[in-house]
Order: C-alpha cells, then sequence, then structure tokens
C-alpha cells in the first residue's frame, strides 16, 4: 500500500500533521522499504546502517522527543544488508504522559514513508520461568493492558475494511457495521524468517506472548503473577500501541524483546532502568547478527 493511500486512512485532524512531517522527510529522501523501531539499550543497531544519514526528532515537524535514557530520538536512513531501510533510533512511550495522537505520530510517519513492513524491538521483563537476561524472544501476540483503543479518534474510516480484507468480507463486515478481528497482529511468515535468521546465525530464540502496561512503575509481584496466569511470557511497555497501528495501515509488522530481568513473584530484586540498558547493551552484537541476517529474508 502506497503511502499516500495510508495517509488518506488518518482522521482529519491527524493527516495533516503526520502529513507535515512526511512531506519534511521525503523531501529530504528518507524513504526505505523496511522500517525498524529500536528499543532501550538496542540503538546501536544503527552503527550497521550503511550510508546513514539522521535527523533528530525535535527537528522534524511535529514531533514530541524523546525524555529516556538510552532512546536517542533520531530517524536514521541508509542501508542495512542491502536493505533499504527507515530507523527509529528510540520511541515515546505511554508512561511520558502523551496522548495516543503525540505518541504514535512517528509511526504513523514511518507507515505513510512506504515502508513494507516494520521490525518492532523492545526491552521488556521475562515472566517465562525459562528466560534468563539475554534472551530474544519473538512476539507471537500481545495482550495490550493500557485499558483504551490506541486508535481512537486517529483513523477517517474506524469501521472500514483493511487492505486485507476481501470483498465478501468487507460486505459481510458492512453488514454489521464494523470490521472484524486481528487474527495474526504479528505477521506469521516474518516471524518464521527472524527464527530462521536466529538459527541461522547461531542466536538463541524464545517465541512468546508479550505484556504491554503503562510504566513507568515495574510491575508488582501480584501484577507479575497476574499476568503469568493469563499466558504472558514477557511484558513491557511500549511496542502494542504501535503495532496496532501498523497492522491497521496495511504494514506488515514483527515483534522481537530482548528479556533484560526476570519477574518474580517473590524474591524479586530491585529494578532500574539503568539494569535494563546495561542487558541491552550485552545483546547489542547479537542484536545486529541477527538483524543483518534477517533482514535480506523479508
Amino acid at each position: 500500500m502506497s503511502g499516500a493511500r495510508r495517509l488518506d486512512m488518518l482522521s482529519d485532524r491527524w493527516r495533516d500533521r503526520v502529513g507535515e512531517a512526511v512531506t519534511f522527510l521525503a523531501e529530504r529522501g528518507f524513504t526505505g522499504r523496511v522500517g525498524l523501531v529500536l528499543g532501550s539499550g538496542l540503538g546501536n543497531f544503527v552503527d550497521a546502517v550503511e550510508d546513514a544519514e539522521a535527523i533528530d526528532y525535535g527537528d522534524i515537524p511535529g514531533y514530541a522527543t524523546t525524555t529516556v535514557a538510552e532512546h536517542t530520538g533520531r530517524l536514521v536512513k541508509g542501508t542495512a544488508a542491502g536493505v533499504p531501510v527507515v530507523v527509529m533510533q528510540g520511541r515515546l512511550h505511554p508512561y511520558e504522559g502523551l496522548p495516543a495522537a503525540e505518541l504514535l505520530l512517528p509511526t504513523a510517519v514511518l507507515a505513510c514513508l512506504g515502508v513494507d513492513c516494520a521490525l518492532v524491538t523492545n526491552a521488556a521483563g521475562g515472566l517465562n520461568r525459562y528466560y534468563v537476561p539475554g534472551d530474544l524472544m519473538v512476539i507471537r501476540d500481545q495482550i495490550d493492558l493500557h485499558w483504551h483503543d490506541p486508535l481512537r479518534g486517529l483513523l477517517a474510516r474506524p469501521f472500514a475494511a483493511t487492505a486485507e480484507t476481501t470483498d465478501a468480507q468487507a460486505a459481510e463486515l458492512a453488514a454489521i457495521g464494523r470490521i472484524g478481528g486481528v487474527p495474526d497482529l504479528f505477521d506469521p511468515d516474518l516471524a518464521r524468517k527472524l527464527v530462521a535468521a536466529a538459527a541461522e546465525t547461531g542466536v538463541p530464540m524464545h517465541s512468546g506472548t508479550y505484556a504491554s502496561m503503562y510504566g513507568p512503575a515495574y510491575e508488582a509481584k501480584a501484577e507479575i503473577g497476574m499476568l503469568r496466569r493469563i499466558h504472558c511470557d514477557a511484558v513491557g511497555m511500549s511496542t502494542a500501541p504501535e503495532t496496532v497501528l501498523l497492522k491497521r495501515l496495511g504494514v506488515k509488522p514483527v515483534g522481537l524483546s530482548c528479556i533484560t530481568n526476570p519477574a518474580r513473584e517473590t524474591g524479586q530484586p530491585e529494578l532500574s532502568h539503568q539494569d535494563v540498558v546495561e542487558v541491552g547493551k550485552m545483546v547489542r552484537e547479537r542484536m545486529a547478527r541477527l538483524l543483518l541476517a534477517f533482514l535480506p529474508k523479508v
């Protein structure tokens, strides 16, 4: 789907803001085939981008600037493993107090720059008892615990058919006045390719369900127990709203979590954002090796 068509899917009050940023970036050559969103401590993948050009979020019309350590707040374009990429080096988070229109504007711009697919990464706490710090997990599915629809008020036709809806499905959905659910929020084919790249490069890889919560406080022991009981394998404070928007705009998402700490219901150690960042730094080389093997498969 073209970036212009995606832009037309946005609500009137949001379309102009997103469009201004898209025009500004497109005039400067910020286009690519694959988008990447880099989470806490993982931003150094941009070192592997060839012919890289970067622009700070604060210099892009309409963008808010990041306030979280190790989220540099730049958009980078170039090629990685021969693939044209646009990289969000740092993201905005719900816990920064931003409304959805501010929080998701960079994601909407990424989609409207015309990327075909997007790899969304994050740092996450490990709920699965078999996970240890430094493990990687391809996201099979997610549970969004922000308790509101991130797309509320942002789409021109919220109940319109998506790019993947057949004519017969569209007619059926129109009859009941709404779109259906999302059977595969994360693209299963891209997930398989990510797992294959991990096998080829010797990078251990789990597959699991990611839970997204507001933060910035880390989860209480009772909340950790709840998340485990609803079969979540990892928990973080991002990714879910971005992925929903990418999918709705016709971008194929694939998700990757870096497990930074074990989450225990009893005896949980004190945790800081710096701890999360340090584990991210520990796996940077492994992440870069994995992504450079994955990108040519896309």
